[in-house]
């Protein structure tokens, strides 16, 4: 469980801070237009690592 939401995580964090600092301001970028966005996107980019990462026993 940990191994999947440790990366979870950490891309929701650098996805809201790359979109809170991002320099955005039309509304139409998908990563950078709001905080909660890049949010959502690095959490799933995260989730996608910790999947693709993992090798069976």
């Amino acid at each position: 469980m940990i191994r999947s939401l440790l990366p979870l995580v950490v891309g929701a964090a650098l996805g809201s801070l790359l979109g809170y600092f991002g320099q955005c301001n039309s509304g139409t970028c998908l990563l950078t237009s709001t905080w909660w966005r890049g949010a959502l996107y690095g959490a799933l980019i995260g989730l996608l690592f910790a999947f693709g990462s993992s090798r069976p026993a």
